[in-house]
């Protein structure tokens, strides 16, 4: 006989439930307080887009019981579903706290915002209970987004904490459990852990805040894969007699630590701590610290290395070192490896001459520059005849010139003749236009296979700069991986495309190619049916309300309106309702929202400007547009606005606006683009179409 447990599954709404409904998919509840009166063990409540405070029916704080699973949308993180209140707590460990939801248990809570603007408001708290969290959004609460404490051991995966004044995260007391996968913004404190606290924190990232992690008193938590990057202060502040772990002998961390601005590590106990695996900046690191490189030997097991004192905290210290171990490379006499120095000819000709046991496929005759007792004379030759390298027209080899990368690059595809490249996957590069000519399918190629390695930001290849011999090192080691002679080393400087970015058959060469791949990369766009995107084709108010809602992602703002011709079962109806609620997008006097209607250039302006509520330019700040005349005086702020931020493209002719003209495809496409990099969301594109701002 088969043990099963009767799943209930509730259904709420608070846009067309009623708490005297049955609270069934066709007759849902309207507030989440209803649902959870009634919900028992393996309950599920599934809620539906809207907004769950007070006024529709919530009283806080909502408590989860154990077993009972709150579900949204996970697939968006919650977005337009959005628990905001917050009622008083009785904290066995913390006294009286202003919470939002509690779960209990083993209760699940997954795909919802939640935010608690009360003094001190905390979003979800744990509290000696077991609980999963996971695909949420906590934003904007006035502590933080989380508060684990007792014996708490949760589940917290892959959820967004953003803009939260304290912390996103705070863990205290004996609280342990699993912190994975998250992404931790714009937070006072991306993780604040004190007490006894020790999870296991992985493959975070946690960035653009005050201080990434913070420990204080007893806390022991384990770091490892975390991306710890451009945070206003610091990344690892350690307190009190806390004590990180931060790597092993035989468990490297992988913590990567960058552009953060007064320090990667701040070590202000009085206890020593050891640093195994990590990428720091050296000169970002305060206090007592011991840097170990870790790397694996040829049995697989982690080893220690600290032979090169010039490798400490180097970003590609464990590329260097397996090379090491395996004697593909070596330092110089005076005990250093010299990773920024640049590589010769000869120097990067040794190193595959060891590297690589290929059968010959090329007949090299001597150079005329290379004597027979010139040191690396007989690995050129075996590089050339294994066709990774060549001489030149008129015979000579120069062994002393420098490599660049883009020659590194199209040696190694050529030399162990790989192939496969997608040319989509340029892309990943803002410099692409850089790569010459002869050198793109290589390059592609590469990119594909996991080859190339780009520091400080993975986005920038510099094709034609002379290569380190660190970036020689990586890209050797990625090639060994390529062909399944190593293991993959974890750094987020390796160039990780997506290699299923949509080939549009109509885009190759068009002017906006570059801001539409960018977002079709980010998964924000997509092209029709017959593999076209059609760039010039205008724009509707509904497809653009479907890009923004899932662009921006915005909080509600506001209630959204029901729009007369806008029906349940329209495509883009949900995202409608986001967009609206978001403050991009409203609807006309009539309580239409008339989604088929072509949008105006003017509009997308206006509604960037607006959704994302951003900071009015000096009045004193314009831009000479040729037809200005032609813009809207109720306008005309939002349009000084976007184009100090940038926002603005104007193709053919930047100094034209063309502000009532119907937007096309790749106008909106490319705008968008510009409003996610005015909000630091992705990186800059070189276009000579965006208007930058002149004063007059």
């Amino acid at each position: 006989m088969v043990n099963s447990t009767l799943v209930t599954t509730l259904h709420v709404n608070p846009a067309t439930g009623n708490d005297a409904n049955a609270g069934s998919r066709l007759s849902p509840f309207k507030s989440l307080t209803r649902a959870l009166k009634i919900a028992t063990k393996s309950t599920v409540i599934q809620l539906g887009l809207g907004t769950y405070h007070a006024p529709s029916g919530e009283v806080f704080p909502l408590v989860i019981p154990e077993g009972v699973m709150i579900v949204g949308n996970e697939a968006s993180k919650g977005a337009g579903i959005v628990i905001v209140g917050s009622g008083t707590y009785q904290s066995l460990s913390f006294g009286v706290q202003n919470i939002t939801l509690l779960l209990l248990g083993d209760a699940s809570l997954m795909g919802v915002t939640v935010t608690n603007k009360a003094e001190k408001g905390t979003g979800v708290w744990i509290e000696s209970t077991a609980p999963s969290v996971s695909n949420n959004t906590f934003i904007n609460c006035a502590r933080e987004g989380v508060f684990a404490t007792g014996n708490a051991k949760p589940a917290i995966l892959d959820n967004v904490f953003v803009q939260n004044a304290a912390s996103g995260l705070t863990m205290a007391r004996n609280s342990k459990g699993e912190v994975l996968r998250n992404t931790l913004q714009k937070n006072g404190l991306g993780i604040a852990m004190s007490d006894f606290a020790a999870p296991l924190v992985a493959n975070n990232t946690i960035s653009e805040n005050k201080t990434a992690i913070a420990l204080s008193r007893e806390a022991r938590p384990v770091l490892r894969q975390n991306l710890i990057v451009k945070n206003s202060q610091g990344g690892l502040l350690v307190n009190g007699s806390a004590i990180p772990d931060l790597g092993s002998t035989h468990d490297p961390a992988g913590n990567v630590f960058r552009e953060n601005q007064e320090f990667d590590l701040q070590n202000l106990t009085s206890q020593k701590l050891v640093s195994i695996g990590n990428q720091l900046n050296p000169s970002l690191v305060k206090g007592s610290v011991d840097f170990l490189a870790a790397t694996s030997d040829t049995l697989g097991r982690i080893s220690v290395i600290t032979g090169f004192p010039d490798l400490s905290g180097h970003w590609a210290a464990t590329f260097v070192e397996a090379l090491v171990s395996k004697g593909f490379i070596s330092g110089f006499p005076d005990g250093k490896f010299g990773p920024e120095l640049p590589m010769t000819r000869a120097q990067y000709a040794a190193i595959i001459a060891k590297t690589f046991q290929l059968p010959v496929n090329n007949k090299v005759s001597n150079f005329t520059d290379v004597k027979s007792d010139f040191w690396a004379r007989s690995a050129i030759l075996s590089a050339a005849s294994m066709g990774f390298i060549s001489g030149f027209p008129d015979g000579t080899f120069r062994p002393g010139q420098n490599l660049t990368k883009i020659q590194a690059i199209v040696s190694i595809v050529n030399g162990l003749k790989l192939t496969g490249g997608n040319p989509n996957v340029l892309t990943a590069y803002r410099d692409r236009a850089q790569i010459p000519s002869y050198a793109l399918n290589a390059v592609a190629v590469a990119t594909q296979k996991l080859l190339i390695v780009n520091y400080p930001k993975s986005d920038k290849l510099e094709p034609m700069r002379n290569s380190t011999r660190a970036e020689v090192a990586a890209l050797v080691y990625q090639a060994l991986v390529a062909i399944g002679k190593e293991k993959a080393i974890a750094s987020p400087y390796v160039v990780s495309p997506d290699t299923d970015l949509p080939s549009f058959s109509d885009l190759k060469g068009h002017w906006a190619e570059i801001f539409i791949r960018g977002l079709a990369s980010m998964g924000l766009t997509s092209g029709f049916a017959d593999g076209s995107y059609r760039p010039d084709q205008p724009m509707t108010r509904a497809q653009y309300a479907a890009l923004v809602a899932i662009a921006f992602n915005p909080t509600p703002k506001r209630p959204a309106p029901n729009f007369a011709d806008v029906a349940r079962d329209f495509w883009a109806a949900q995202a409608i309702q986001i967009a609206a609620s978001g403050g991009f997008v409203s609807g006309f006097t009539d309580g239409t929202f008339r989604p088929n209607q072509n949008v105006q250039r003017l509009q997308v302006i206006v509604s960037l400007v607006n959704g994302l509520a951003l900071p009015a330019a000096d009045s004193d700040t314009l831009v000479t547009y040729s037809d200005r005349h032609t813009i809207p005086e109720y306008a005309q702020k939002a349009i000084t606005t976007a184009t100090k931020q940038q926002i603005v493209v104007n193709y053919p002719n930047p100094k034209q606006l063309l502000p009532v003209r119907e937007a096309t495809r790749a106008e909106v496409a490319a705008m968008v683009y510009q409003a996610l990099v005015a909000i630091n969301r992705t990186s800059t594109i070189n276009s000579p179409y965006i208007v930058l701002p002149t004063t007059s």
